[in-house]
């Protein structure tokens, strides 16, 4: 097996931090992405590396065993057990084996290759895969499919409304294949959602700020809310005073996996005074300043 630099691929030292890590994937996967680089053989091919390195190097313990064994970080725990098996044989075994001093690939077939039917019969579990897929908080409203290219094939999977930032769902059986027809890896899909709207969400609930015209507030009348599918027309109520709260139910974020259920929205309202005043507003500003204090006395 040819032996494959995950640090170069990722274009990061091997001192790299985990945070080092991640930056980088993040910044290579949309730079190579399949959807941004449509029909591009070369695009597609570095996106998979990149997703193959990251998939180790994110790993502590995978990483731990590719600096330890190189090409051969897959059968680790296999060389160890030989290692520990070569130690405790007798003389005779030892000398029938003699000093390794070859590299871990050649150990392992002294070890086990022997037998080649064996050694072809032995079954290997494919790595899982991680990936971090990037969407628009409108994206994950509703229902909706997404083409992932995963091991060099592209795979179309359902993602149901009401996916969360960071959240990780598994899909089984879509990791790299095994090896000597053993069971394939998993794929991990990792949601970085961006919030590119004027809403808050919470969880399933979604909070916004409205302004409020002056004499809307205080005289009462209607206002348009935004909400995630169209506006709504609300009545307000005479002195309505700024920073008063209102919910609308059902008209949050649909919950995860739950069809046709949803959050909350909160609406605040914030009074907005006029500015510019003429001088016909101002001296009736100042006349109802006179009533109002005349009326208070």
């Amino acid at each position: 097996m040819e032996f494959i630099d995950y640090y170069k691929i990722l274009e990061i030292p091997k001192t790299a931090t985990e945070s080092a890590i991640k930056t980088a994937y993040r910044k290579l996967a949309r730079k190579y992405h399949p959807d941004l680089n449509p029909n591009n053989k070369v695009s597609e091919k570095k996106f998979k590396e990149i997703n193959e390195a990251n998939e180790v190097l994110s790993d502590p313990e995978k990483r731990k065993k590719y600096d330890e064994y190189g090409k051969d970080w897959k059968y680790a725990d296999e060389i160890k057990k030989a290692q520990q098996q070569q130690t405790q044989r007798n003389t005779n075994t030892q000398q029938e084996y003699g000093d390794f001093s070859g590299d871990f690939s050649d150990f392992f077939e002294s070890m086990y290759g022997n037998n080649r039917n064996r050694s072809s019969q032995t079954k290997f579990r494919g790595q899982d895969v991680h990936v971090e897929l990037h969407l628009n908080l409108r994206e994950v409203y509703k229902s909706q499919q997404q083409t992932l290219t995963i091991n060099g094939k592209s795979i179309r999977l359902n993602f149901p409304a009401g996916i969360e930032n960071g959240q990780i769902i598994k899909i089984n059986n879509h990791g790299s294949p095994g090896i000597n027809g053993g069971p394939n890896g998993d794929l991990y899909i990792t949601f970085s959602i961006k919030n590119d709207t004027k809403f808050k969400r919470e969880g399933s609930n979604l909070y916004t700020t409205v302004d409020l015209e002056l004499y809307t507030a205080l005289l009462g009348g209607e206002v348009l809310i935004d909400t995630f599918d169209g506006q709504v027309k609300l009545k307000v109520a005479p002195e309505t005073q700024s920073g008063t709260k209102i919910k609308l139910k059902g008209k949050g974020f649909p919950l995860y996996k739950k069809e046709n259920e949803f959050g909350d929205l909160f609406v605040t309202y914030q009074v907005k005074l006029p500015t510019s005043l003429s001088d016909k507003e101002k001296e009736l500003m100042s006349e109802l300043q006179k009533i109002r204090n005349n009326g208070n006395k």
